[in-house]
């Protein structure tokens, strides 16, 4: 008996709604990288891209449990001498929480071309409102505790 490989070509995807309201970012972002590299499926293949698209609503309803948001800050760097930036989660929450959602997510993906693929098939929303509803989107039914 041999093991199933899927093909590049052969991969279905499907489309998935996960409500971030009231869960922490973090099990959002884990349960929202699994969808993204195809994990949950029977037919998952580590080298070949077989995962679905993944809409997270609410973004701005994830919780950082304990004192994350005064604690975590998001680096960047600008590349000039000095130019590191330093934002403070609560800061990067109010503003901009599909940022903070989105950078959770790609970092739990690989950090190679696989992973910046399915990186482009992740869509964050601050509130309810979608526009795929064309897509037919399942509402993703696991637990996220």
């Amino acid at each position: 008996m041999s093991t199933y490989m899927e093909k590049s070509g052969e991969v279905e995807r499907k489309w998935y709604i996960i409500d971030a309201a009231g869960k922490p970012l973090g099990r959002v972002a884990a349960a929202a990288a699994s969808i993204l590299r195809g994990k949950h499926k029977p037919t998952f293949t580590p080298h070949v891209d077989c995962g679905d698209h993944v809409i997270i609503l609410n973004a701005e309803k994830a919780i950082l449990t304990g004192n994350k948001l005064v604690q975590k800050y998001y680096y960047r760097h600008t590349g000039w001498i000095g130019g590191l930036k330093a934002v403070q989660y609560k800061e990067l929450m109010e503003k901009r929480p599909e940022q903070a959602m989105e950078l959770a997510v790609t970092g739990m993906l690989p950090h190679n071309t696989l992973g910046r693929t399915a990186a482009t098939r992740l869509r964050v929303y601050k509130g309810e409102e979608h526009n795929h509803a064309a897509q037919k989107p399942e509402v993703w039914t696991m637990e996220i505790r």
